[in-house]
């Protein structure tokens, strides 16, 4: 029971170490296992120094003294550049002690003797500075180091301080978990054995093997990715976008993805195009049939199905050739019937006048026409009787058909297509020597401009 006290103050100084401060990645580990206590190093004899120490150093059966039960534990805190600093207290029961005793009853073949004896109770607590190799292999299993620490042993009624250099590896499970092989030879600061080959101080080796876990590390939304290296710490994300998320999975993450929660691709800012026409959806009129960008996405009409998308078309409501820009070419035929209407359009003597009667039916008609080909030019020319002088009738004529253009447009002709010209008296269709045929002379003509 004397010795209790010792082992509690051990494990008190592990957990009051755990209770420190964690500033990186799992910085902090915990392990405990089994470990055995090795004491032929010290028992003297052998050929040489390696043959001393090393000549059986695993023959567990006859020289390890081992607890049937957990009899170490370890905490350590990595502390930079592959360095950490760790605390052990280990207990165990001393039942085979080994000393060079060839004159003695029952040693083996090279002089060494095993004894029991008796209730002897080993306590060690260890400070130990380790070096990892992993980053230097490169491996996230394979973990082997070596260390170098000191400690303090209670042998029975003795205790001694050790120096103690020591080997080890560790195979990880998982990122936290693994498992751990270690040896240490404790060099004794102490005798070896009294006079009386009672153990007093012996340099041994201990050996232990047990599960580690690693903790400390802070993940906050729990994506597995630690909050000091997540640039979105609270939401869970992934780790090729440093722990942001990507809500719809299309490879962009939330924050530079105008559709977070509709997949689409790169190009397009993460937003989706149903008819594929490079028009993300949003900003498509027509998000379900392919149209360029130019007509938000949707495409051109050929609202007369001449084959002249409306854009490319001068006459979009009524069909006609590529070659005259979608609008139909005036024909023969119309250009017969526009004279004639024309022709029937009367004008009061001396006047810019209409005459009464079917003038304005006939203007409808010219007008009617003239709206089957809105992009054809046209000249509107006029012409007079003979009475007056040449600059009174000239003047006339050119009143005349500027009437006739007013008349077109108040009928939804474009100005832009009417052209007006007068002749005066100088273009007669009948002799002006008769009042039939100078009203026939006080007339309008419309022609097609080439």
């Amino acid at each position: 029971m004397k010795h209790l006290n010792k082992i509690l103050v051990a494990a008190m100084m592990v957990m009051g170490l755990s209770s420190h401060a964690q500033d990186s990645n799992n910085p902090w580990a915990i392990s405990f296992g089994a470990n055995a206590v090795d004491t032929r190093t010290s028992a003297g004899g052998g050929n040489n120094w390696l043959d001393r120490h090393f000549s059986q150093p695993f023959d567990a059966k006859t020289n390890w003294n081992v607890l049937p039960s957990v009899s170490y534990l370890s905490v350590s805190k990595y502390v930079g550049d592959n360095f950490s600093f760790g605390l052990t207290g280990s207990v165990n029961k001393i039942d085979k002690f080994v000393t060079f005793a060839p004159g003695a009853v029952g040693h083996d073949s090279r002089g060494y003797l095993v004894t029991n004896p008796g209730d002897l109770m080993y306590y060690g607590v260890d400070a130990t500075i380790r070096y990892s190799f992993m980053n230097l292999i490169k491996s996230k299993v394979i973990d082997p180091s070596l260390s170098i620490g000191g400690g303090y042993t209670f042998f029975g009624d003795s205790s001694f301080g050790t120096l103690n250099p020591g080997a080890g590896l560790t195979l990880w499970f998982s990122e936290n978990v693994g498992f751990e092989l270690a040896t240490r030879y404790k060099k004794s600061f102490g005798d070896r054995v009294d006079v009386s080959r009672t153990p007093d101080a012996p340099s041994h080796f201990q050996h232990s093997a047990g599960i580690i876990f690693k903790f400390g590390g802070k993940d906050t939304d729990g994506d597995g990715i630690y909050d000091k290296d997540d640039a979105c710490p609270e939401v869970a994300g992934l780790k090729e976008f440093n722990g942001c998320p990507d809500t719809d999975g299309d490879g962009i993450q939330d924050s530079e993805d105008e559709c977070p929660n509709e997949a689409g691709p790169k190009e397009l800012k993460g937003c989706p195009d149903t008819d594929g026409d490079g028009v993300a959806d949003k900003d498509d009129k027509c998000p379900t049939v392919a149209g360029p960008k130019e007509n938000g996405g949707c495409p051109w009409p050929d609202t007369d199905g001449d084959g002249v998308l409306d854009k490319d078309d001068e006459c979009p409501t009524i069909a006609g050739p590529a070659s005259n820009k979608g609008c139909p070419e005036v024909t023969t035929e119309a250009l017969d019937n526009l004279k004639i209407q024309a022709r029937a359009v009367y004008f009061n003597s001396g006047k810019a006048t209409f005459k009464t009667g079917d003038v304005p039916a006939r203007l409808d008609a010219m007008a009617e026409i003239l709206k089957n080909y809105p992009n054809a030019k046209f000249s509107i020319e006029g012409h007079t009787d003979s009475d007056g002088s040449d600059e009174y009738n000239q003047k006339l004529s050119e009143d005349r058909a500027s009437i006739v253009k007013e008349a077109m447009i108040e009928r939804g002709i474009k100005a832009e297509n009417l052209n007006t010209v007068g002749f005066g008296e100088s273009t007669p269709v009948e002799t002006n020597k008769t009042a039939a045929g100078k009203a026939k002379n006080r007339r309008t003509e419309l022609l097609l401009q080439k």
